[in-house]
C-alpha cells in the first residue's frame, strides 16, 4: 500500500515516511517466541528439532513408552502457527500442510487435531494424555498442568 501523508499542506519527507513505517511495523502485533508444551505424562523433557519435526509431520505416532502421540495445532492462517512451523520445524506452513494432506489422502495417516485458539490448545493438551502442542511464551508466564519441552 502506498500512503501519502500530508502535514499542514506539505508532503512529509521520504525519510520521515520511512521512519513512520518502521515505527508502525515495530508496534504491530507479532507472535512471541514459541514453546512446545505436552501433557505431564509424556515421558520426555527435551527433543531435537528433527524429533519435533517428525512428531508434527505425523511420522512419529508413539512416545518412547509406546503411548500414542496426539498433536494439536492452530489453523494455518494463525501467526503463531506460521511462526512455530518456520522457527521450530524449519519449514514453511504450506510444506507441512502438503505432508499432512499426502498422508491423509494416501490413507497412511491422520492429520493433527485442529484447535481454534491458544486457550483451547492449552486445555486440550492439559486434558489429553500423550498430547503435544505449542504456545507463545508471552501470554502464559506460568503454565500449569502441562510440561514444557525443551528443543535442542
Amino acid at each position: 500500500m502506498l500512503f501519502i501523508v500530508a502535514l499542514r499542506g506539505t508532503v512529509v519527507t521520504r525519510n520521515l515516511l520511512k521512519s513512520l513505517i518502521v515505527i508502525l511495523f515495530l508496534l504491530s502485533p507479532i507472535a512471541e517466541a514459541e514453546i512446545v508444551i505436552a501433557h505431564p505424562d509424556v515421558p520426555i523433557s527435551s527433543l531435537s528439532q528433527q524429533d519435533l519435526r517428525s512428531i508434527f509431520t505425523m511420522r512419529t505416532s508413539r512416545w518412547p513408552n509406546q503411548k500414542p502421540v496426539y498433536v494439536f495445532v492452530l489453523a494455518d492462517k494463525e501467526p503463531l502457527h506460521r511462526s512455530f512451523v518456520k522457527s521450530k520445524l524449519g519449514m514453511f506452513p504450506y510444506q507441512l500442510r502438503m505432508i499432512w494432506d499426502r498422508s491423509v489422502f494416501s490413507g497412511a495417516g491422520f492429520p493433527p487435531i485442529l484447535v481454534p485458539s491458544t486457550q483451547a490448545m492449552l486445555l486440550r493438551v492439559q486434558n489429553t494424555k500423550g498430547a503435544v502442542g505449542y504456545m507463545d511464551d508471552s501470554g502464559y508466564p506460568i503454565l500449569t498442568g502441562v510440561k514444557i519441552i525443551e528443543i535442542q
